[in-house]
């Protein structure tokens, strides 16, 4: 399905042309594409420590209002963190993107979203499953009955942004873990190439119940010692811990630390843009997801082989591998991630040329935040592409033994006059997506 081949005698070419965050930050969120390359650039972790790490957004009703005002209380009222950080990364994109949303911008744009976890709208499911209809209120049961129209679904946020914008374009949530938006990106640049819509809003957002993490751990701690006890040879660790900082590429790597959060990317066709005066980051030449194809459903294939399948289907005959120098990487901190991403570029690249690939990951910035993790990957990596500077991977100080490529370790940015780069993430189950990327003019 998210093979993207251009279908017809002339697909139109995908460039982006917004961006926008609500995402944790060293004093406030990150809205803009300037706060996220001043974080980025400069290996600035905005996870914060409390009995587990976790990147937090610090997102106030003012901040909210400023960015999307006008919302009935009848309606906002009643919105969960999912919304709030959906709707402002939508808001700044589409301000980024010089689209007015109040004067009917998106009437007719593509909304997709991605979301990989529902525990935001666990609390909604739960109020309508206890209510006892005996005794609440008929104030009270229409509250409940709006809270979880709105709430207990994966499709929340595109419900919310749908009203918002009055779109009567495709509007519809892909879930796929931590390559939902991924995938949506994807299905985007199918919608524009084929002529379908002009302009598509993608946006990632996942929220993670802290609560549910200590809990987690503490449920770890227990278990391990069983499982140590049973486990063989070359078997992995359980689970990674949530109470160190996760440090991918690093030889200390040993965790993920979850962060919340959304983000959100306007691809547009470029003869949209162009008409308008729209500025291009850059295109989305191509997507594929493939999977590992195994039995279990929580492991995935260390070889990297259908990695290495996503990407040859994005290269097609078209690109070569070799005019492809930077690739922002989906690593988490997980071992078994690097250990894959590792297998896969070096089949790629071959052993003699793989340590000249750059190859960063920037989660370590805001945490592991799922969804967003697609959207996020295309507008870092197209900063990176703008700037001709590739960021370094957060947190990493001392790359592993078995990481072939150039990590960027440390905190500054490293030279690269780049036009073409992939974007890799994944889903547990052995989910692969990469995403083809080139400058504004690349052919």
């Amino acid at each position: 399905m998210n093979r993207t081949a251009n279908r017809g005698p002339h697909p139109r070419d995908a460039v982006v042309t917004g961006m926008g965050f609500c995402l944790p930050g060293p004093t406030r969120p990150v809205f803009t594409p300037h706060d996220l390359w001043s974080v980025a650039s400069q290996g600035v972790s905005c996870i914060a420590h409390d009995d587990v790490y976790y990147g937090s957004v610090q997102l106030t009703d003012q901040m909210f209002n400023d960015r999307v005002p006008d919302v009935p209380p009848f309606f906002s009222n009643h919105y969960t963190n999912a919304h709030r950080f959906g709707l402002v990364s939508m808001a700044e994109a589409c301000s980024d993107a010089g689209l007015d949303i109040q004067a009917g911008g998106l009437t007719n744009a593509a909304l997709l979203v991605g979301r990989g976890g529902v525990d935001a709208n666990v609390d909604s499911y739960l109020s309508i499953l206890r209510a006892d209809a005996q005794t609440i209120s008929p104030m009270d049961a229409m509250e409940l009955f709006v809270a979880a129209e709105q709430a207990v679904s994966p499709s929340d946020v595109a419900l919310v942004q749908g009203a918002l914008t009055r779109s009567s374009g495709p509007c519809f949530t892909v879930s796929c873990g931590c390559a939902s938006s991924a995938v949506q990106i994807g299905i985007a640049r199918q919608m524009i190439a084929a002529g379908q819509v002009d302009i598509a809003v993608v946006t990632g957002v996942d929220i993670f119940n802290v609560q549910l993490i200590r809990n987690i751990q503490r449920l770890l701690r227990g278990a391990q010692s069983s499982y140590d006890a049973i486990r063989s040879d070359g078997m992995p660790s359980l689970l990674p811990s949530f109470d160190a900082l996760m440090r991918p590429y690093d030889r200390r790597a040993d965790c993920i630390n979850h962060g919340e959060g959304s983000a959100t990317v306007v691809m547009e066709s470029r003869e949209s843009a162009d008409r308008r005066g729209g500025h291009s980051y850059g295109q989305v030449l191509a997507q594929a997801t493939t999977r590992d194809g195994l039995a279990n459903p929580l492991a995935c294939d260390d070889t990297g082989s259908q990695l290495v399948t996503a990407v040859r289907r994005c290269l097609e005959d078209r690109w070569q591998i070799d005019q492809v120098p930077y690739v922002h990487g989906g690593s988490d901190g997980n071992v078994v991630v690097t250990a894959f991403e590792a297998n896969a570029v070096t089949e790629l690249y071959g052993p003699a040329h793989v340590q000249d690939l750059l190859m960063t990951s920037q989660e370590g910035c805001f945490g592991h935040n799922g969804a967003p993790a697609g959207c996020l990957g295309v507008a870092l990596t197209l900063l990176m592409m703008q700037t001709a500077e590739v960021c370094p991977t957060t947190n990493c100080e001392q790359p592993a033994e078995n990481v072939p490529f150039d990590p960027v370790p440390g905190t500054r940015t490293r030279p690269l006059d780049f036009d073409y780069a992939f974007s890799f993430n994944y889903q547990v189950g052995g989910v692969k997506s990469a995403i083809l990327l080139g400058s504004p003019e690349a052919s």
